[in-house]
């Protein structure tokens, strides 16, 4: 009998056998390196404390931060660092701040007071001018011929007056010896009389022409920067054009007009009583740059019902004309100063469920204690402190939300006990760590 075997029947036999093989060796291989993988994990995830395995809870650096010793917050937790300022004694003004609109202290409408035709043009527009310059000439011819006539009409009247006193005289000295009847002699006299009231009008009538001859020259009524031309050369002119010549703003000095809150209406009204002078400033849109200085002028008499506001008025000298008028400015009125007051910087002052508190840094054992405090009036970085600190005391300004009632803080300067420790354990860790790569 033939036992020989086919080469593709050995073939088929051997080959399920490697294949179970091979799936259990890789199987062996997933599960180790799966194994592996855990290790790895569970070393990465408990490793020892910086300090090394020896020194980890024996060292400074380790008995410092289990126990909570210097350098540490209560209960384990590592101390807040935060920042300090302050409560000194310093002088606070208690200001108003308001928008206010510029308004001239007065405006006047150059008009001709005589009609006549517009012969001269004396001044630029945007000129400052003074009070009584001249800015333009009317005509002057027909209120010269005016004055010409009245006076004529007073000296003719003048003429008859003196030859009815001439008359009067010679009849006074008749009626003496007797020649001429009384009667004649009073009627002289009411002639006189009547020529006196005549010579009186005249006078008048003269006046007045001559004062129409200087209305034919256009004066400004008051001091300041003179607008634009309303009327040109050649035009005829009266005093009841609406727009007259031109118009003039008086703008040194000049007034800003801004809303006082009716709650500091008693204080304002009590230091104007004193006859106390309240500085105002009028600063830019931005509030930074100073635009004038001047002086609270006075109170509107009503307050707004709408806006709960009463207008007020400060006057400014505006010598170097940075204020110009229907412009809108910032006004910081100064009502009152209080003198040697408590002052903390804002930062430090906080708001609870009792109300307003600070942490005041005891620096013997760098804890804080809560300090309730009454606040008063305040600035752009100081607030006064009424009741509940006293002058020299440290209190915290950054890092407050994060403390408790006698939590122990860090200062930005201060370094921890434990330091030195923990740096000996990071150096020895950093060693093994490289020993082992060297491995």
């Amino acid at each position: 009998m033939d036992s020989t075997v086919s080469p593709d029947k050995e073939k088929t036999t051997t080959t399920p056998q490697r294949t179970r093989k091979s799936r259990v060796i890789g199987a062996i291989i997933a599960i180790l390196a799966m194994v592996g993988l855990g290790a790895l994990a569970w070393h990465l995830t408990h490793q020892a404390p910086a300090g090394g395995p020896g020194a980890g809870g024996r060292g400074q650096g380790g008995a410092g931060a289990g126990r909570g010793g210097p350098g540490g917050g209560r209960g384990g937790m590592p101390a807040t660092t935060v920042g300090v300022g302050k409560a000194e004694r310093a002088d606070i003004p208690v200001t108003i701040e308001a928008l206010g609109t510029v308004t001239p202290a007065a405006v006047a409408t150059v008009r001709p007071q005589i009609g006549g035709v517009l012969q001269k043009i004396q001044f630029t527009e945007g000129q400052l001018v003074k009070e009584g310059q001249v800015l333009a000439t009317i005509d002057p011819r027909p209120a010269q011929m005016a004055l010409l006539q009245a006076t004529g009409q007073r000296q003719r009247d003048d003429a008859q007056l003196e030859t009815a006193k001439v008359t009067l005289g010679r009849y006074q000295t008749l009626l003496q010896q007797d020649s001429i009847a009384r009667q004649d002699v009073d009627t002289q006299a009411a002639l006189v009389k009547q020529l006196q009231g005549a010579v009186t009008t005249d006078k008048a009538a003269e006046g007045i022409a001559r004062i129409n001859l200087g209305y034919t020259q256009v004066r400004a009524p008051i001091s300041g920067r003179v607008g634009l031309r309303t009327v040109d050369i050649g035009n005829l002119v009266s005093s009841g054009d609406a727009n007259g010549v031109a118009v003039i703003t008086q703008q040194s000095p000049i007034d800003v007009e801004f809303a006082v809150p009716q709650d500091h209406l008693p204080e304002v009204q009590q230091r104007v009583n004193q006859n106390a002078t309240l500085p105002a400033i009028a600063l830019d849109r931005t509030r930074t740059d100073t635009l004038a200085q001047g002086r609270f002028m006075a109170l509107d008499n009503q307050v707004d019902t709408q806006t709960g506001t009463v207008r007020a008025k400060a006057r400014f000298s505006n010598q170097d004309g940075k204020l110009f008028p229907s412009q809108f400015v910032n006004i910081r009125l100064q009502v009152n100063t209080i003198q040697n007051a408590i002052t903390v910087p804002v930062t430090a002052l906080r708001h609870g469920a009792n109300g307003d508190y600070v942490y005041v840094l005891n620096p013997q054992d760098k804890t804080v204690a809560l300090r309730n405090v009454t606040r008063g009036q305040s600035t752009v970085d100081r607030v006064e402190i009424k009741t509940g600190l006293q002058g020299g005391e440290t209190v915290i300004t950054e890092g407050g939300d994060r403390l408790k009632d006698g939590a122990k803080v860090m200062l930005p300067g201060d370094h921890p006990q434990g330091a030195r420790g923990g740096a000996a354990g990071q150096g020895g860790q950093r060693a093994h760590r490289g020993q082992q790569q060297q491995q």
